[in-house]
């Protein structure tokens, strides 16, 4: 891990070999305004929900309850609703497009709130997004790219993948700025915005060991899998740093499904002695582990603490709601815009030959799953 992170859902720069000036210091303040992100974790509402009704979407069936509580933590927390509704100093002319390559958005809820995010970036610098879903097709990928480049407003390109993982760039990208959003490539030249998963398992599991646990079982996603091993890497570290010994007996590989959480927690849970918190690499596992846990005749957490990982809507609603790590899709998406268009004004003569790396905080989400011993 290149830098420290800090601990609001904002994101990291770490530029090797590069000191902050006061010009770079003041573009760090402004990316770390509020996100709405922030907004939904004040609301307790899920980010889609903000979403819909900052952004005034026709059809959403909410309370206005809701929707009063959510504007209100919007103001409240300083977000700039103003300059969503009204399109900054840009006509239809004028506005720039964002090309966004993703090889997958309707199987997972991650992609589209990445998406979300990098739509809102590109309004507030007066630009708009042209979406191609690629499917991890070369031909598609081609075709797409192609289209797009036939656009004379066309400023540049954000890839994207639904897991992190390292991609081989076509070359057709090239020729304008490119970022890589939750994936890296082998130049390691283009600005890279990726989630900070091994953080992200050292806050989960520091938190869990702060609730006085000290035999803690962790459930981990399929073990290729970039964000499972370093959801693993924080894990073993912050038992290290407490000075408390990894035991392998405690881990069990799963594959991201509830029904692996809750087979993972039975076996666990029949170790000589079985751990009195479980930390889950994502929610729908850790929701197995609560049902598991259940069918056992204990209780979450008065028995057995579960800790889950991304807060997907479900944790809000289990009994109790889960204790999560946030993924934090919204303010990589963003993240990733912001950085093309600084990218794209800097000129090809002012662009750093060092990749710019940008690392999203993954913040914890207190609920009830959790209990100190």
């Amino acid at each position: 891990m290149s830098a420290r992170l800090a601990p609001a859902p904002a994101w990291s720069i770490d530029v090797p070999g590069a000191s902050m000036n006061p010009s770079n210091a003041s573009k760090a303040k402004k990316r770390q305004a509020t996100t709405m992100t922030d907004v939904a974790k004040a609301a307790g509402v899920s980010q889609s929900t903000v979403s819909m009704i900052i952004n005034n979407v026709s059809g959403a069936r909410l309370a206005r309850a809701t929707r009063a509580r959510v504007l209100a933590k919007a103001v409240e927390l300083g977000y700039p609703l103003v300059a969503r509704d009204v399109a900054p100093r840009a006509t239809v002319q004028s506005r720039k497009v964002i090309g966004y390559l993703v090889d997958e958005i309707s199987t997972s809820p991650h992609p589209v709130v990445s998406m979300d995010g990098a739509r809102d970036a590109a309004w507030q610098h007066g630009c708009t997004i042209q979406l191609a879903v690629t499917r991890g097709n070369p031909e598609q990928e081609a075709a797409a790219i192609e289209a797009m480049q036939a656009n004379p407003g066309l400023l540049g390109w954000v890839y994207s993948t639904i897991f992190t993982r390292p991609v081989r760039l076509p070359e057709a990208l090239l020729s304008r700025p490119t970022v890589l959003l939750n994936c890296h490539d082998n130049s390691r030249k283009l600005p890279t915005v990726l989630p900070g998963e091994l953080a992200g398992g050292h806050t989960a599991t520091e938190h869990l060991i702060a609730m006085n646990h000290t035999r803690i079982g962790f459930i981990n996603g399929e073990p290729w899998m970039e964000a499972a091993q370093d959801r693993f890497k924080g894990y073993k570290r912050a038992l290290a740093s407490a000075d408390l010994p990894f035991d392998p007996a405690l881990v069990r590989d799963g594959d991201w499904m509830s029904g692996t959480g809750f087979d993972c927690t039975i076996s666990l849970m029949q170790e000589a002695r079985p751990p009195t918190a479980i930390f889950c690499a994502n929610d729908l596992m850790a929701l197995g582990a609560m049902e598991a846990i259940k069918q056992l005749g204990l209780n979450v957490p008065q028995d057995v603490s579960v800790m889950g990982y991304d807060d997907q809507e479900i944790s809000r609603h289990t009994h109790p709601p889960l204790t999560t790590m946030l993924l934090p899709n919204y303010a990589m998406g963003f993240a990733a815009v912001e950085a093309l268009i600084e990218l794209a004004d800097a000129g090809t003569a002012a662009r750093s030959p060092r990749r710019i790396l940008i690392k999203a905080d993954c913040p914890l989400v207190t609920r009830d799953s959790v209990q100190k011993r």
